[in-house]
């Protein structure tokens, strides 16, 4: 083989942006391209932290004075309470706005193992997968929050209680309550991420269906007071996610892997 051939090759084998193929590298260069993914999240995540320093009172300032807590007393019960509530909120903020730089590397670091086509596609989930965490948390502070808190208040006042709440526990209890939403909204992506690559069927999806059921029962229970109304609002729009996530998946099937599953049943079924 000349020089020349040899060059070409080291060329083709890189691919598309001088990247080489996933199977082509070793066990240190995947080392090596996750500790640089790592570092460029990094190095976001600090720039949004010091943008969250100067977002968090602000932020706390109106989830204050919103409807959902207008009425309620805040207090600090340590002395450290504040400068805690303040850097949870900046440390969140950025958190919450690297979103889309995390999903984005970790969309770089695996896109190798993919197809130019699956690429592309991937690539698309990841606006879609932002504005889902968004959604899930609007849905838990703006619908099952006030519920929530209407029950607390109507059992300390069964229970002749007077209220008074601790800043720290009140947003403690907030972000408990928003985070996992936003990430149970990740579930319809999740699917169609997961069936375009064949990992999973609408087939297995409905297979699956009274157990996924029971699992989101018991999540519901757990983020949740013991009051049937506020039970039913959390429940109900996470089965109705779990069925809209099946519809995706028989889409995506269908539209990828043909009009039949793996198990010969029709997808669109």
């Amino acid at each position: 083989m000349t020089p020349n051939q040899q060059t070409s090759k080291k060329k083709k084998r890189k691919g598309r942006k001088g990247r080489v193929p996933m199977q082509d590298m070793s066990i240190m260069d995947h080392a090596e391209e996750l500790r640089r993914r790592i570092f460029v999240v990094l190095a976001f995540f600090i720039v949004a932290l010091i943008g969250g320093f100067f977002l968090a009172v602000p932020v706390i300032t109106f989830l204050q004075n919103s409807p959902q807590a207008a009425d309620m007393p805040f207090n600090a019960f340590r002395l450290t309470d504040p400068l805690r509530v303040y850097m949870n909120f900046a440390v969140i903020t950025a958190l919450v706005l690297i979103i889309p730089v995390i999903l984005y590397q970790l969309w770089a670091f695996v896109s190798p193992g993919l197809k130019e086509n699956e690429q592309k596609a991937t690539l698309a989930y990841i606006p879609i997968a932002f504005l889902l965490f968004l959604a899930g948390i609007a849905f838990s502070y703006f619908i099952l929050l006030p519920f929530v808190i209407s029950f607390m208040g109507q059992m300390a006042d069964r229970l002749e209680i007077n209220e008074m709440y601790g800043i720290n526990e009140y947003f403690s209890f907030l972000f408990q309550l928003t985070i996992p939403f936003g990430l149970l909204f990740q579930l319809p992506v999740v699917v169609m991420f997961l069936t375009r690559l064949g990992v999973v069927t609408p087939t297995f999806l409905r297979k699956i269906r009274k157990y996924a059921y029971f699992a989101l029962l018991v999540i519901a229970g757990i983020i949740t007071p013991p009051e049937l109304t506020s039970h039913l609002f959390v429940t109900v729009p996470m089965l109705i996610l779990y069925e809209i996530s099946i519809t995706i998946s028989a889409i995506t099937y269908r539209k990828y892997h043909g009009t039949t599953d793996h198990n010969g049943q029709e997808s669109a079924k």
